[in-house]
């Protein structure tokens, strides 16, 4: 592990590690199913009993939608925004004694992790997970660190992405790492390497080594660790001994779909045109685009962008369409012409917010996040390192 005031003794590691897999066999439960009545109910039905559970409740109950979230969920949300921004404002809202999270999974849990105790998380659609988020499963982080340790030393930090479990966020807590969001990884970055002499960064290996060359590093002092590879994530010690930053081999399921193929295309319809990408996109697609940050990043350089403009976005397409919609003096379009929605996002539907809504009136709480103390513990730590970097 780094070497932190806070480092772990090899007892308290074998706690937190036994503390974290409990998390994620708790989090596989299954959930209580939706009542059928909810799926057959029509889209004018489910808007009136939301409206009146609105009315009912008050400000008890804040609503949050992620900017990938479908229209017809959006329209409820109180905030849209990226997965930290609607974690920390959700924090921000002490009075809101029911939050309900329009995201996934992992975004409801930090939403849980950063409020109050008398607060509860919600999220809609239990099953509306991150497939980028699965592959980095924490029995294979803790495996992967011990090896690296063995092979290399301690003078390792861990890293993980906002888009992350709880499980995670607590390793790297307790491991003297850090959480990073899109938009600062690379001040993070420069947080690690005052720390430690490597990186290991998780889960999204584009992110990871695009960041990385921002900053600096060469792709020869990076390499991709393969939790299906038993030793040394497939890789050579020397590499491993070599490598500055040691990427996961995770990614997002929207974000490869955009290619460097389809940037050319762009150009070629739209001379004039803008492309702005997310750094979740392969390196090649980063380095081909003229822009590239956060989803807040791309809405902000659109929406500020002058009249007359023409964007080519690299995103999630729900995302496109509303600032499409909201943007109506600029040209905007998806760079992938095939539509690209995030479907575990779009496992969120009318029908389960109006489900858990009512509940509340029965004072029921239906479908709630809860992260085990411990591993809250040490998300918190690694949470509050992140808030420390600008």
């Amino acid at each position: 592990m780094a070497a932190t005031a806070d480092a772990l003794s090899p007892r308290e590691y074998r706690r937190i590690h036994r503390t974290l897999l409990r998390s994620r066999r708790n989090a596989g439960r299954e959930n209580e199913p939706i009542p059928k009545h909810y799926l057959q109910l029509p889209a004018e039905e489910l808007d009136e009993r939301i409206a009146a559970v609105r009315r009912k409740l008050g400000e008890r109950v804040l609503v949050l939608g992620h900017h990938y979230q479908r229209d017809e969920v959006i329209k409820y949300a109180d905030l849209r925004g990226d997965s930290y921004k609607l974690a920390t404002f959700a924090a921000t809202r002490r009075d809101s004694e029911y939050i309900i999270f329009c995201g996934v999974h992992f975004m409801a849990e930090s939403a849980d992790i950063l409020t109050d105790e008398h607060q509860s998380v919600i999220l809609p659609n239990p099953t509306a997970g991150c497939s980028m988020a699965d592959m980095a499963d924490i029995d294979d982080i803790v495996e992967c660190w011990e090896q690296l340790t063995d092979a290399v030393g301690e003078s390792i930090v861990p890293i993980t992405y906002m888009n992350s479990t709880a499980a995670l966020k607590a390793f790297c807590g307790a491991h003297g790492g850090i959480v990073c969001t899109s938009s600062n990884a690379a001040a993070v970055y420069e947080w690690a390497m005052e720390r430690g002499e490597k990186i290991l960064f998780f889960p999204d290996q584009h992110l990871g080594r695009n960041t990385g060359l921002k900053f600096g590093i060469p792709l020869d002092e990076m390499v991709v660790w393969d939790p299906a590879e038993p030793v040394l994530g497939g890789n050579a010690a020397a590499d491993v001994r070599n490598a500055k930053v040691i990427l996961w081999k995770g990614w997002c399921s929207v974000h490869t779909r955009f290619t460097v193929t389809q940037v050319e295309f762009a150009r070629r319809q739209h001379p004039d045109v803008n492309v702005i990408v997310h750094p979740e996109c392969p390196m090649e697609v980063v380095q081909a685009a003229d822009y590239n940050g956060s989803t807040e990043f791309i809405l902000k350089t659109i929406t500020e962008a002058p009249a007359g403009t023409i964007w080519s976005v690299g995103t999630e397409i729900n995302m496109v369409n509303r600032m499409a919609a909201e943007n109506l003096d600029k040209k905007i379009f998806c760079l992938d012409p095939i539509v690209c929605p995030c479907s575990t996002m779009y496992r969120i539907h009318p029908a389960y917010v109006a489900w858990v809504m009512e509940d509340l009136l029965e004072d029921k709480v239906t479908n709630q996040v809860s992260v085990d103390p411990d591993v809250a513990h040490w998300a918190v730590v690694s949470l509050e390192r992140m808030l420390t970097v600008h």
